[in-house]
């Protein structure tokens, strides 16, 4: 299978495969006669594998690590499981600063009149200029 094949099937680009393979996050391909880069099936899952771990915040070094426990006949769940907490917590992580973030943005709307006056409190509050 070719790679325009594999990024068919995967949904990754041709590029994002080329460098995943760069990065030995995935099994770099054999190359045929003419120096093209040849797949397989083993190779279709990884790629599948990385795009899915991608879609939902996984770094590259933890997918590198994804592959590498999807090959292990010796990995147990609760290392995968404990992977996935991690990013779960990550995750939380970040909305509450997202959240952090959206109630200071409220707040300063808030007590902004948002009219002609060149005195604005949002300006004020990201200059430091409140409380001084």
């Amino acid at each position: 299978m070719n790679i325009s094949q594999v990024a068919k099937l995967t949904s990754l680009s041709a590029k994002s495969i080329r460098f995943y393979e760069s990065q030995q996050i995935v099994e770099s391909p054999l190359r045929s006669s003419n120096g093209y880069r040849v797949y397989n099936d083993v190779h279709i899952e990884q790629l599948k594998l990385v795009a899915r771990a991608k879609a939902v915040g996984f770094s590259l070094e933890d997918c590198k690590s994804l592959v590498l426990m999807s090959q292990d006949p010796n990995r147990t769940s609760a290392d995968i499981k404990k992977k996935a907490q991690q990013k779960l917590d990550d995750v939380e992580e970040k909305l509450a600063e997202l959240n952090n973030i959206k109630r200071q943005l409220n707040s300063w709307i808030d007590e902004c009149p948002g009219d002609s006056s060149p005195c604005c409190p949002i300006m004020d509050n990201l200059q430091g200029k409140c409380g001084e």
